[in-house]
Parts: structure tokens; C-alpha cells; sequence
């Protein structure tokens, strides 16, 4: 008899538990795709992605891996992906001027006590007195791309100290190896680089830092975007992505958010997340640890910022003249971003 009745409540509990069962199994991921580059900043999205947050949002996202920030906003106007994350550049205003983008969210953005980006100098160039931005005039400098967001990084930091980048030689070396070998080369005198590639240039005792950029200049250096089209016809779809993100952000920024004289001051959560970005960027956690940018744990955007950044590429013939960024930031899937222009 008692097991008769243990059988019964069994059965019992198998059907009333299959409804759920069911209603778990039927109710599907809404797939997306996402493109962007494997770098510190694309932090908060790997966290969420281990985490199980996005599938938590209702998303079941893929990443696809780029090598340049100029290819990931091609890939959402193509349509090969959903959205995108990555640095702003020229190349990126100006196909969001034609209505291909809408930006959602904030990425990275420089910011002092957190080294993203450095200007550094050649052994040589340093021994001939090459200290500080004000002594570049004259020199060759090596960026990535005209137009890149290094290339912009060059250009406010130069303007901040008074000097004219056109008495400078700005050498577009196209990616950071080339870059790397004409540093060490001494085919240039000076080079943008990301902090961790410097580190390791350092290390081998081939150049010295000046500036390091969000010391020097605060700026909105990304973003997360999409295409209006997306919003038009598939607006949960990025509903759902931000929030998963900003999970993400928050617990990016739990993490590696405080700093104390430049220094980074570990989280509660330090550990774990510093152990799945060195998973995903395939570095080990102190090469990581070097390079971990301001991120917003909101997802909120410095907007004037942008403005601001349009307006440059404008008066150097880099962008074009009718791209107007209220046309092309969504505010609505974010609340409370900062420097709003009315």
C-alpha cells in the first residue's frame, strides 16, 4: 500500500510537473547576432554571455569576431549581424549618416585613472627630448587609420597642448603589429597605442609613455548600435540585448570600477570576472588587468560628446557635412544618458 501511494504521488508530480516542462521547451530564444572586436571593452558582453544573462533577457546571442572597428559597423549594414560594439570613427559617422546605424548605448569611453590608450615615444625619440606632446611638432607619428578612433585620440590630445597636427607626419600603418614593428623599428618617432600593447613594448624596454589619453582628454570612445531597421521591425530583439548587457556592465564595473591614484582597486567580484575576460581574450588576467577601460555601468552615453566628435571629422573633410547625430542616437532604450544638447 505505501507503495502503491508513493507511486501515485509520483505520477502525480510527473503530470502536474509537465506542463512546466513543456512551457520551458516551447518558449523560444529570440536568436541574435552581434559583432565586435575581442578587446577589454567588449567586457561587458562576454560577463553577460558566461553569466547566462542574455539568455535570461530571452536571447540566444552569437558573437562574431572582427579584426578592425571599421568592419564591425559594416557588418550590421550588411545585415550580417544585429548589432555591433565597438570604438567610433570617422568610416562610422559617416554610414550612420547615410541611415545605416542607430547607436543605443555606451561602450567604452576614456577617462582619467583608467589607461585605455597611451601616446609613447621611441628610445631614440626620448633621447633626443621628445617628453611631452609638445614636442612631437615635427615628428612621425604612428596611428592605425586616418579617421580611427587613435587617430582622433592624436588629434584632441595634440589640440590640448596647442599643436597643430599638421606639422605632424601621421603614419597610417593600417594595424597595431605594423605599428609595433615601426616603433621598434624607429621608422616613426611616436605611436598611439592601446595600453596593452604598449605594456608589452615596454616590457621589452623599446619606448616611453607621454600621455595617456583619458588622463589627458575624457571622451566617448564607443558604443553599441544597430540598424534602424532592426528597431523598426525587431524592437525586442535589442530590448532584450540591453538588458543582458547592462547586467553585464554593472558587474564589469563591480569589478574593475574603482580606482585609487590611477590604480585600479579590486571588486568583490574581482576574480571571476577577471577570469572569464582572460578567457574569452585568450590573455592572461595581469595582461588583462592593464587594460580595462571606463564602462558605464548603465550603458549611458557622454552624447554631446558625440557631437562633438562629429563636428571634428567635419572640419577635416572626414565626414560628411549633413550627418547630423540627433539623427542617428536612439535615447529611448537607455535611460538617463548625460550632456544631452537640447
Amino acid at each position: 500500500m505505501v507503495q502503491q501511494a508513493l507511486t501515485r504521488r509520483a505520477a502525480l508530480g510527473g503530470m502536474l510537473a509537465l506542463p512546466l516542462v513543456r512551457g520551458a521547451s516551447a518558449e523560444e530564444l529570440t536568436k541574435a547576432s552581434i559583432a565586435l572586436l575581442r578587446l577589454s571593452s567588449s567586457g561587458p558582453i562576454f560577463i553577460a554571455q558566461e553569466k547566462g544573462w542574455f539568455k535570461e533577457a530571452g536571447l540566444d546571442l552569437t558573437m562574431k569576431d572582427f579584426q578592425s572597428a571599421a568592419q564591425v559597423p559594416l557588418a550590421v549594414v550588411s545585415g550580417d549581424a544585429d548589432l555591433g560594439v565597438t570604438a567610433f570613427t570617422a568610416g562610422f559617422f559617416n554610414l550612420a549618416a547615410k541611415g545605416g546605424l542607430k547607436v543605443v548605448a555606451a561602450q567604452s569611453a576614456e577617462r582619467p585613472g583608467y589607461q585605455l590608450n597611451v601616446i609613447a615615444v621611441t628610445n631614440p625619440a626620448w633621447e633626443q627630448g621628445v617628453r611631452s606632446v609638445k614636442d612631437l611638432a615635427g615628428k612621425r607619428v604612428a596611428v592605425t587609420t586616418v579617421g580611427s578612433s587613435v587617430h582622433y585620440s592624436l588629434e584632441i590630445v595634440a589640440r590640448k597642448y596647442g599643436v597643430d597636427t599638421k606639422n605632424l607626419t601621421i603614419v597610417a600603418l593600417q594595424s597595431i603589429p605594423n605599428m609595433v614593428a615601426a616603433f621598434k623599428g624607429g621608422q616613426v618617432d611616436a605611436a598611439v597605442f592601446p595600453i596593452t600593447t604598449f605594456r608589452q613594448v615596454e616590457s621589452e624596454g623599446s619606448g616611453k609613455p607621454i600621455a595617456y589619453v583619458g588622463d589627458e582628454v575624457p571622451w566617448q570612445l564607443g558604443a553599441v548600435f544597430t540598424s534602424p531597421k532592426t528597431i523598426a521591425e525587431r524592437r525586442p530583439l535589442v530590448e532584450k540585448f540591453i538588458a543582458g548587457y547592462r547586467r553585464g556592465a554593472a558587474a564589469y564595473h563591480e569589478a574593475f570600477g574603482k580606482r585609487d591614484n590611477g590604480k585600479l582597486v579590486p571588486g568583490p567580484n574581482y576574480d571571476e570576472m577577471i577570469g572569464i575576460l582572460s578567457r574569452a581574450l585568450k590573455q592572461p588576467p595581469a595582461l588583462v588587468a592593464s587594460g580595462l577601460p571606463f564602462i558605464d555601468p548603465e550603458g549611458r552615453l557622454d552624447v554631446g560628446d558625440i557631437y562633438k566628435q562629429v563636428a571634428f571629422w567635419q572640419s577635416t573633410g572626414q565626414v560628411s557635412r549633413d550627418a547630423d547625430p540627433k539623427s542617428f542616437i536612439d535615447l529611448s532604450f537607455v535611460q538617463g544618458h548625460f550632456n544631452v544638447p537640447k
